[in-house]
């Protein structure tokens, strides 16, 4: 069994022969990830239902239909994507042609969160993939079963000196994070996502974070309040609220605020009964320490939907507080669960004002039927992405590109923004050799007065 560090060398030494590089090995190996995926299928439905309680369809939507579009994606564009691309020449470079080649970094290290444990893993896998790379694959240790499928997807497709899965908890984590990888992509908390930086700097290795925030979900008195609802709570509890651009608060204009509320409890009943702790298909926290977490958070402000909880289940229903302020421990940290607290707004200017106080958000969900006001949040307030008048959407266009800005991450992925995570922009200039631009050296005449023309 070799160590990880001998798994790292081997990746290493594969790369340098060249073999990942041609566009049409990266095809084949795009297939035979879509491929193996749907022979698994079964499996990783099962494993999620076991690790997280996800129904099938929350299962096939959310962690593996997308990652078929994905592939999918990558594959049509790869060519365009891997061709040099011809860039414009200044007048001082006569005679040049200029170029930006996309140059595989090499060996990454690819490290996955547990709350959507099999697409957050092999979606920044297929950018990896299709920018020419090796890489060492690090899956959740608090979502063992997922993982295990992962590790079994990948050891049946790929030799270990290309793509290689190490599990294993914080220890091996640490391990990972001292060898010297070309590029390090991570998913996962703000907290862990600082030791990861930190880590990478000792060897000024590039990395893409992906954490999270306090995303917020604004909404004012011209929005369609019904659709709302419908998509704020959608985007909210899909998960049980454990996605890290679910809305993770709700700032209301005063005067609908009671309609929007009472629509809200509507839709949750829609989508998850009565009683939605007896809906077989509502996604479990995680681990009892997340649930022991999230039950401190009921004894913020008043509880004026859902609150129960079955902790033999993991669970806690679709929940939403009211009478909350800032000062509230809920609204600290990101919630991640199925928790909303609720704040409400006179004027759209101290929803501005308040969100600046706080660390950017990865996304941001504005339901307003003003261009003035869409126009106005957008302008105003950075935040890694976001919809207006819907929650989520955004994450599932291979045309956008996903990520953070400040403490919500750094770097952005999805369709050619995956290849370009992966992939060191290498500029080149061209020189003819027909003729010689003499005036740039120091013995020519009249060579400072030609530059100050030509550089002013």
């Amino acid at each position: 069994m070799p160590t990880i560090h001998e798994i790292v060398e081997n990746q290493r030494l594969y790369y340098y022969s060249g073999e990942t590089k041609p566009a049409s090995f990266r095809r084949e190996q795009l297939q035979k990830l879509k491929t193996a995926i749907k022979n698994h299928e079964r499996e990783i439905i099962q494993a999620l239902k076991q690790d997280l309680n996800k129904s099938e369809f929350e299962a096939y939507s959310t962690e593996i239909g997308i990652l078929y579009k994905e592939i999918n994606f990558a594959m049509k564009h790869l060519e365009k994507w891997m061709r040099p691309e011809r860039v414009k020449t200044p007048l001082t470079h006569l005679g040049t042609k200029s170029y930006l080649y996309s140059e595989p970094y090499g060996v990454s290290l690819i490290i996955a969160p547990w709350n959507y444990p099999f697409s957050l893993q092999l979606s920044p896998l297929i950018g990896a993939i299709a920018a020419g790379n090796c890489a060492v694959l690090k899956p959740s240790e608090l979502t063992p079963s997922v993982s295990g499928v992962i590790a079994d997807i990948i050891q049946e497709i790929y030799e270990e000196k290309y793509v290689a899965v190490i599990q294993g908890g914080v220890e091996v984590s640490q391990e990972l994070l001292q060898q010297a990888f070309d590029k390090i992509f991570f998913t996962g908390s703000v907290n862990v996502g600082k030791i990861v930086m930190e880590a990478a700097s000792k060897h000024l290795i590039p990395v893409t974070l992906e954490l999270g925030g306090k995303s917020p979900a604004i909404v004012d008195e011209t929005a369609d309040l019904q659709l709302a609802a419908k998509r704020i709570a959608w985007g909210k509890f899909t998960n049980s609220g454990q996605t890290c651009i679910a809305p993770d608060y709700l700032y209301v204009q005063q005067n609908v605020k009671k309609e929007l509320l009472k629509k809200i409890a509507e839709s949750i009943t829609e989508m998850y009964g009565v009683e939605p702790l007896e809906n077989e298909d509502m996604a479990q926290i995680v681990n009892e320490n997340h649930f022991n977490r999230l039950k401190k958070y009921l004894n913020n402000g008043r509880t004026i939907i859902g609150g129960d909880s079955d902790r033999s289940l993991l669970q806690i229903e679709p929940t939403v507080l009211d009478d909350i302020d800032w000062k509230d421990p809920i609204m600290e940290e990101e919630i991640f669960g199925p928790i909303l607290p609720v704040l409400s707004f006179e004027h759209i200017d101290e929803v501005v004002n308040n969100v600046r106080k706080h660390p950017k958000p990865l996304a941001l969900y504005l339901f307003s039927e003003s261009k003035r006001q869409q126009d106005h949040i957008i302008d105003s307030l950075s935040f890694g992405g976001g919809c207006i008048n819907d929650t989520l959407i955004h994450v599932a266009s291979p045309y956008l590109p996903f990520g953070g800005v400040g403490q919500s991450g750094t770097g952005s992925y999805h369709g050619k923004a995956s290849f370009d995570a992966f992939s060191h922009k290498k500029s080149i200039v061209k020189q003819t050799n027909r003729f010689d631009i003499k005036f740039r050296y120091p013995s020519y005449k009249n060579g400072l007065k030609i530059m100050k023309k030509l550089l002013k």
